[in-house]
């Protein structure tokens, strides 16, 4: 006779999404609040770990991230740790086992804090590996890229690269809080300033029209770096992220579908055939497009909703053809792409500006003609 217990359990998380400026300005309380929220009793202690990268950018970051920690008594186990950032942070796994023996070795416990300010490459590492330390420390991401700002920092996610597979290895631990200072903004090189664009455009795409009009009408502003509107598409963006998280129904990806995910399956085997050559947000832009040229070819878009879509992003700076396009290892995206969701391919398309649909079947031959459709739209 066999016997069954039903089982299920409800852990809810709370995590805020600050706007701000200068989060390391003395008189900057915002990511004390943060760190304060629960009222814990005793002293606060964390780690800091900074982006080599956004420190050059922004010089002396680091320094004036542990002045504020000991302006509002937070106490450092170690000096602030500079680390590479770039994708090189997530190519490199013994350097992430090297951080979860560091965080041991420092006596990080369950109520301390690991504090990160750096590219979304260096919060999916440093991410991943407090994640794994104690079954997961409470992480603080400080984004200072527009693609983590816009998408990766406020997200649930960790992941590094594995065995040549794009976050092939990761966990799903949602932040104790995150910080977005607009003031990084203009420390950005240009293909880091697209990133977010790029993120912007997918899910305005697929989820909210009147967005994807804004990004329209300012493309010539992102390219010229107005700092006015990509304030509102960094804070647009991510509010339209955290929106499909909060309230899709599946945060920790248990389904078939990854709405969030539009262009992505060709956008990561772009990365993984350049080397990583190609920027994150880049290959975004081009996968947006392909994906939008198949959607026109199948009748769930208008050809000129798929020509604006072309014409704006290439406005806002976009390179959307590259040789690697031509390779037919690219359709081995699909395959790899299926794996990563497990199950069957659920690929999403947009279907109607604003619109999505998810679609098992592609069609090889339909991609291969959208290939043709978008090298020619960007030759001219």
């Amino acid at each position: 006779m066999n016997s069954r217990v039903e089982q299920r359990i409800v852990v809810p998380f709370d995590f805020p999404v600050i706007f701000t400026d200068h989060v390391f300005s003395p008189d900057n309380a915002a990511l004390h609040s943060a760190l304060d929220r629960l009222n814990d009793p005793g002293p606060r202690r964390a780690m800091l770990y900074v982006d080599a990268g956004a420190d050059a950018a922004t010089p002396g970051l680091a320094a004036t991230a542990a002045s504020w920690c000991r302006h509002w008594n937070i106490t450092l186990a170690a000096p602030p740790r500079i680390i590479p950032g770039g994708e090189p942070a997530k190519n490199d796994w013994p350097a992430t086992q090297g951080l979860v023996s560091e965080m041991l070795q420092l006596r990080l416990d369950r109520h301390a804090f690991v504090i990160i300010a750096g590219g979304g490459a260096l919060l999916d590492a440093v991410g991943f590996a407090a994640s794994l330390v104690h079954r997961g420390l409470r992480t603080v991401r400080i984004p200072t890229t527009a693609l983590a700002q816009c998408d990766g920092a406020v997200g649930v996610k960790t992941a590094v690269n594995f065995a040549g597979g794009k976050n092939a290895i990761g966990t799903f631990a949602p932040p104790f809080a995150v910080l977005n200072d607009f003031q990084f903004l203009p420390t950005l090189a240009d293909r880091e300033w697209r990133g977010g664009i790029a993120e912007a455009f997918k899910v305005a795409i697929i989820r909210d029209r009147p967005f994807f009009d804004f990004l329209c009408e300012n493309a010539p502003a992102f390219r010229e770096r107005r700092h006015g509107p990509m304030r509102h598409l960094v804070q647009r963006c991510a509010e339209l992220h955290l929106d499909h998280i909060r309230t899709g129904g599946d945060p920790f990806e248990m389904g078939r579908a990854r709405p969030l995910d539009f262009g992505h399956w060709a956008a990561h085997k772009l990365e993984l055939l350049s080397n990583f050559r190609i920027s994150h947000g880049d290959a975004v832009a081009a996968g947006v497009a392909l994906d939008s040229a198949y959607a026109a070819l199948q009748g769930w878009i208008r050809e000129e909703d798929f020509q604006r879509i072309h014409r704006v992003l290439a406005q806002s700076g976009f390179p959307l053809w590259y040789p690697e396009m031509e390779d037919p290892a690219l359709l081995d995206g699909l395959r790899e792409f299926q794996e990563h969701l497990g199950g069957e391919l659920c690929i999403t398309f947009p279907h109607g500006l604003g619109h999505r649909r998810e679609e098992s079947h592609v069609s090889p031959e339909t991609i291969r003609a959208s290939l043709h459709r978008l090298k020619s739209a960007s030759a001219t």
